[in-house]
Order: C-alpha cells, then structure tokens, then sequence
C-alpha cells in the first residue's frame, strides 16, 4: 500500500454533483414538511373533488371535471414552486441556512436550480396524485401530451424565479404573509375554478396576463379543447420565467 492511498484531496466537487445532491436534500425536506404537503396536496384534491362533485360555480358545457382538472394543475405547480417554496426558503433565510450555503462553493444560481429541480420532482408525484383523481371523477383528457409538458416545465420555471425573488428579498414573515394572500388571489382570479369570462372584459384583459392565467388557460385549451399548442399561453409563461428567475439571480439576499 503506497503512502499516498489516503491522502485527502480538498476541492469542491463537480458542480453537477453538488446540484443534484443539493436538489436531492430539497425535496427530501419538502416531502417531510407536513404543512408544504397540506398546501401541495390536500388543498388542490379537496378542491378537485368538492368543485367536481357539488355545482357551484358555473363551468360551461360538458362535465366540471374536464374544466377544473387543468386548473386544478396549474394550481398545484403554483402551490409548490411558488407559495411552498418562497416560504421555505424566506425561513431558511431567517434561520442562516443560506448564509451557510453561501460559504460552500454551491454558487447562487446552482442554489436556484437545485431547488427548482426538487419542486419539479415534488410536482410529478403531484400531477400523478391528481390525475388518478381526475380519471375517478370521469375526466377525459385530450390534446398533445407534449404540450402540456411545455406548459407546466414554463409554469414551474416562472413560479420558481418568482417565489425565490419574494424569498430572497422580504422578511421571512414577511414571505409567509405575501405568499398566502398571492396564493389566495391568484386562486380566486386567476382561472383556476371561476373561469375568466366571468369577469369584466376590463379585469379579463389584465388577469389573462399572470402566470397563473396563461398556465391554466392553456392546460385547458389542450386537456379539454384538444388545441396543438397555445402558443400566446406558453409565451406569456416564458416572459414570466425570464423575469422571475433574472429578478431573483439579480436581487436574491443570501441573508
């Protein structure tokens, strides 16, 4: 056995490896959250199965399900890439757990893609959960599959850079506050169970703008019109991608 077997080799290792093993941690911190798992799977299945089941809100033709399901999608990526996420960390922030991070050589945007690969991996399982759902309740799903692929990877990426940036520039309480009320809104008016067309045309115009509206709008111009691609939906979710994620690279506070 040579002398040198054992010799230590400092150095920071592979970035791809520290990124998985960063993203890895993520969502196994995720999944035991128990409050994270209320909003990212109680919440939206309740809604999808009270809304499908009880006539309350006026969907159009055809049954509740086919117009809820997709909404209901959109709002578990919204659920876990923005609201569940911006809390976690805005406390991570509080509790000086990036300010750790912050002396590895894991870099901010490695930090940024770790994070959202482990809401990409929490949102499968989601997606899966409420499908099955969805199929008991009757729903019949159309259009490209690779389609709505591309919506929900853009949905996540926008509400990921967003709910960092709310993060990584607010208090912590701040965050828990903020990212409630937007939740709650966003629910409300964002096309999820009350369609748009229900609004007034001046509201409709600026509410088809968020991030919220063009993903579930165009999970559904696909899942239940059989539409190829909406690409005004798909552009209106790259703009806010780019947005969200450049504001948060640019503005994020370690601590």
């Amino acid at each position: 056995m040579s002398a040198g077997t054992y010799t230590p080799r400092p150095g920071a290792a592979p970035l791809p490896r520290m990124i998985a093993a960063q993203a890895a941690l993520e969502t196994r911190m995720l999944l035991r959250n128990g409050e994270q798992l209320l909003l990212t799977v109680v919440i939206p299945t309740l809604l999808l199965v009270l809304f499908s089941a009880v006539d309350i809100v006026d969907t159009g033709a055809g049954e509740p399900v086919d117009f809820l399901a997709p909404g209901i999608l959109a709002l578990a990526v919204m659920s876990t890439a923005f609201t569940g996420q911006a809390i976690a960390t805005g406390f991570e922030r509080r509790y000086g757990v990036l300010k750790r991070l912050r002396a590895s050589p894991l870099p901010r945007w490695g930090l940024m893609t770790a994070k959202t690969l482990s809401v990409l991996v929490t949102e499968v399982l989601q997606i899966v959960l409420l499908t099955v759902i969805a199929f008991a309740l009757g729903w019949s799903p159309e259009g490209n599959p690779f389609a709505v692929l591309l919506l929900l990877v853009l949905g996540t990426v926008a509400f990921s850079g967003l709910g960092l940036l709310m993060a990584g520039t607010l208090k912590a309480e701040a965050t828990l506050a903020a990212a409630n009320l937007v939740f709650l809104l966003l629910l409300v008016g964002g096309g999820v169970i009350v369609p748009l067309d229900k609004f007034p045309d001046a509201a409709q115009s600026v509410l088809g703008l968020l991030p919220i509206s063009a993903l579930s709008d165009g999970l559904r111009d696909v899942l239940q019109h059989g539409a190829a691609m909406p690409w005004g939906d798909a552009a209106v979710l790259a703009v806010w991608a780019v947005l969200g994620l450049g504001a948060a690279a640019r503005f994020f506070r370690w601590e």
